[in-house]
């Protein structure tokens, strides 16, 4: 992996990091339904802004291959995550986001983009359990709406790595804007119908519009382009390897600005999740070290 593609691969994994934290600032005065849409609108304002100063064409043949990555990439995700907040800390929805790698693995070998073997299946197994021991051992008390919420957020999970293989494809046909662009707006269409409902019970607080702007402007639409970008230069697994990174800063920035409380469950379940990401996707950062060592004269 070419330096500055893991630079912006670290820099998208603070990004997507802190999205957690400000779902929780977010999301008790304007709801699920409203969060979401209003994070997704502004994302699509913005990619439309930068669409036209750089001449994009509106990628309107495409549209059925849009609307599907836009509702597993966006809606659903951004939806679930953001109710999932109401009920856990931002770092278990972090930790719990690493399982995208898992199922992104089972999906590329569905889809013929790779293959499965017996580290990989093992790999899968152990983050089950890192999911579980989370759910178990965590400092948050085990109620049914928690146990609700982390399963909405492996179901989030689920969506993004099912589609990882589908936006690789989608990159050989077209350019990482048009594709931003085009699954933001048909989010945009099917979330409106619910924020429009929940609109009057949500109240627009400066901390809320401040934490959406960053997670329309910022971590959606910019953030999204970027990742699309690096995508066309790597294998879809590779893609996601910011997700390895996401739990360090996820966890960090809860603690830190939100006070929420670190347990021995978090840490244990969080490493074998980070462990079973690294043996299904074949991530080793030592190796290319060693290797570069090794060519060393």
């Amino acid at each position: 992996m070419k330096t500055r593609f893991f630079a912006q691969l670290v820099a998208l994994s603070a990004l997507w990091g802190a999205s957690f934290m400000l779902i929780r600032i977010a999301v008790p005065v304007l709801g699920p339904n409203v969060l979401a849409a209003l994070r997704i609108g502004l994302a699509t304002v913005t990619l439309a802004l930068l669409m036209r100063l750089m001449r994009h064409r509106w990628p309107l043949a495409h549209w059925r291959e849009l609307t599907l990555l836009g509702l597993l990439t966006v809606a659903l995700p951004f939806l679930l995550f953001a109710w999932a907040g109401l009920q856990i800390p931002a770092g278990y929805s972090a930790l719990l986001n690493t399982t995208a790698v898992l199922f992104g693995t089972f999906a590329s070998a569905w889809l013929k983009e790779d293959t499965l073997t017996p580290r990989k299946l093992f790999g899968c197994l152990l983050g089950f359990v890192g999911v579980a021991l989370i759910l178990r051992l965590g400092p948050v008390a085990l109620t049914g709406r928690v146990v609700l919420a982390v399963l909405a957020c492996v179901a989030a999970s689920a969506c993004y790595g099912v589609a990882t293989p589908l936006m690789k494809r989608a990159t050989t046909r077209m350019q990482p804007l048009e594709i931003a662009m085009g699954i933001h707006s048909a989010a945009l269409l099917m979330l409106l119908p619910g924020a429009a409902w929940s609109l009057p019970q949500a109240q627009f607080t400066p901390g809320a519009l401040a934490a959406v702007a960053m997670l329309g402007i910022v971590t959606s639409g910019i953030a999204y382009w970027m990742h699309l970008r690096i995508m066309r230069n790597m294998t879809p697994v590779a893609a996601m390897s910011p997700v390895f990174m996401v739990p360090v800063f996820g966890v960090a920035w809860g603690h830190v600005f939100l006070d929420e409380p670190l347990g021995a469950g978090l840490f244990w379940g969080g490493a074998l999740v980070l462990v079973a990401s690294a043996l299904v996707s074949g991530f080793n950062p030592l190796s290319r070290w060693l290797d570069a060592v090794d060519a060393k004269p």
